[in-house]
C-alpha cells in the first residue's frame, strides 16, 4: 500500500474528538491546551491533531523557551527553536504559554536579569503567560539550593518577578511548581511567595500547578479545591500547567483506568469550581511524546491519547466533565454565584459547583449497551450511546455496536 493513499490520523477523528478547547471555552476557561516540543512537529499524524484549536486553544513549548535553549552560553541567545513554536501557534490561532524553566543557572542578578529582557523582549506581545520563576522550593517549603538563592538568597525572586514586569506588560506573570496542588509545606512557601510579592507591590498574576500525578494519588477534588481557593484568595489567578496522570505499573488494569478516568475528573472539576482557574494544559497529549517512562521506568500511560493517537478512557471522562458529548457542546455553564442556565437536554448533566465530603458526585447508571435508554432513535457510526447522565438513544446505527469506553461515555464503533 502507498502511504501517499493513507488518510492522516486527524482526518479519521470523529468530531467528538475535537472539542477540548471549545468545551473548556464554553465553561468559561481561557484554554484547554497541550505541550509540544520541535522533535514532534516532525510527526505528520500528530501535527494534525494539534493544530486543531477546537482541541488544544493553547500551547505550551516543553523545552524550547528554557534557558539552555534560548542562551546556550553566556550573552549568546538564540531563538531558532523556540520560533518554530511561537510560529505553528500563531498559524493555528492557539494560545502560547512559556515555561521559561528556573531562572536559577547563573550566578550574577545581572546575568539574570539580562536574560530575562533579552528572552521576553524578543517574545513581547506574542505570548499569554511567563513561568518566570520555576521550582524554586523542596517538598518542605525550604529553598531549593540553586546558584541564585545561594549568591543572591531569597531576594531572587522578587527581582525576577520585578524585572519580568519591565519587558512584556501584558503577560501574565506566574510562579510555577510541582507538588503544591494540595496543602503543605511546599504549597505554603508557594502562597507565601504571592503574598511577599503583593506586599511590595510587584506584579505576579498567577500560580501554575504542574500536577505531575499518579494514579490512586491524586488529591482529591476537595482538597485541590481548597488549595486553588487559597491562592486566589490572595488575589492571583491559577492554572494547572503540566497535568498528566501515570499508571505506577504498566499494562494498567481495568480498575487502574478507571481510577484514572476518576483523578482526571477530579481535577478538571476542581478547575471548573474555582472561577479564577483559567484552564489546563496537559503536558504533551499523546503517551508516545510523555516524558513519565524515560524518568520513571516501568510507569506511563500518564496522558489522554494513546501512542496510536487514539483517545483513551480518560479523554472521554474529561469531555463529560466539560459537559460534552458526541459531536456536541455544551452550553457555558454558569459559575457559582451567578443564575442558573438550562443545560442543553443530549448533554450530561453540568459539573456542582458546590462540594461535598465525596470527591465526586454519585453516578447515574449507564444504560446497558444495545437496550433503549429512554430516547428515540439510531446512533450514528461514531456516536455517543450511553455514559453517566446520559439521556439519548443507545440503539447504534447498522454495523456499529455500543461499546463501553469508560463510566462517562459509551460509543457506537
Amino acid at each position: 500500500m502507498h502511504l501517499s493513499l493513507l488518510l492522516p490520523a486527524a482526518a479519521l477523528l470523529p468530531q467528538a474528538f475535537a472539542q477540548l478547547d471549545t468545551l473548556a471555552k464554553a465553561k468559561g476557561w481561557k484554554y484547554f491546551g497541550s505541550a509540544t516540543d520541535n522533535g514532534e512537529l516532525s510527526d505528520a499524524p500528530y501535527v494534525e491533531i494539534l493544530s486543531k484549536n477546537t482541541e488544544f486553544g493553547q500551547i505550551t513549548p516543553s523545552n524550547s523557551q528554557k534557558w539552555d535553549a534560548t542562551e546556550p552560553d553566556h550573552g549568546t541567545f538564540t531563538f531558532e527553536k523556540g520560533d518554530v513554536i511561537t510560529a505553528f501557534a500563531a498559524k493555528n490561532k492557539q494560545m502560547l504559554r512559556f515555561t521559561g524553566g528556573s531562572w536559577t543557572n547563573e550566578t550574577l542578578t545581572a546575568v539574570m536579569k539580562n536574560h530575562i529582557k533579552e528572552v521576553m523582549t524578543h517574545y513581547k506581545g506574542q505570548c499569554y503567560a511567563w513561568d518566570v520563576v520555576n521550582e524554586a522550593f523542596e517538598e518542605d517549603g525550604r529553598y531549593r539550593d540553586s546558584i541564585f538563592h545561594k549568591i543572591i538568597g531569597p531576594e531572587y525572586i522578587p527581582i525576577a518577578f520585578a524585572e519580568a514586569a519591565l519587558h512584556d506588560d501584558q503577560a501574565k506573570l506566574y510562579y510555577n511548581d510541582y507538588n503544591i496542588e494540595n496543602a503543605g509545606g511546599k504549597s505554603t512557601a508557594a502562597l507565601n511567595v504571592v503574598k511577599d510579592l503583593k506586599a511590595r507591590g510587584i506584579k505576579i498574576d498567577g500560580v501554575g500547578m504542574q500536577a505531575h500525578f499518579i494514579v490512586g494519588s491524586t488529591p482529591d477534588l476537595k482538597a485541590q479545591t481548597a488549595n486553588l481557593e487559597a491562592f486566589v484568595k490572595e488575589g492571583v489567578e491559577v492554572a494547572y500547567t503540566e497535568l498528566d496522570i501515570r499508571h505506577s505499573s504498566l499494562p494498567p488494569s481495568a480498575a487502574a483506568l478507571t481510577k484514572q478516568s476518576d483523578d482526571y475528573v477530579n481535577t478538571i472539576n476542581a478547575c471548573l469550581a474555582v472561577e479564577q482557574c483559567v484552564g489546563v494544559t496537559i503536558w504533551d497529549y499523546t503517551d508516545k511524546y510523555s516524558w513519565v517512562p524515560s524518568t520513571f521506568p516501568g510507569a506511563g500511560d500518564a496522558l489522554l491519547y494513546d501512542k496510536d493517537l487514539k483517545p483513551k478512557a480518560a479523554y472521554h471522562a474529561v469531555v463529560a466533565a466539560l459537559g460534552g458529548s458526541s459531536g456536541s457542546v455544551a452550553a457555558k455553564e454558569v459559575r457559582a454565584g451567578a443564575p442558573e442556565e438550562t443545560p442543553l437536554p443530549s448533554l450530561p448533566s453540568p459539573i456542582p459547583t458546590t462540594l461535598s465530603s465525596s470527591t465526586r458526585p454519585a453516578a447515574t447508571p449507564t444504560p446497558a449497551p444495545g437496550t433503549d435508554g429512554g430516547a428515540v432513535g439510531t446512533v450514528a457510526f461514531w456516536g455517543q450511546c450511553g455514559g453517566t447522565g446520559f439521556t439519548g438513544s443507545t440503539k447504534c446505527a447498522e454495523g456499529s455496536t455500543c461499546v463501553v469506553q469508560n463510566p462517562y461515555y459509551s460509543q457506537c464503533m
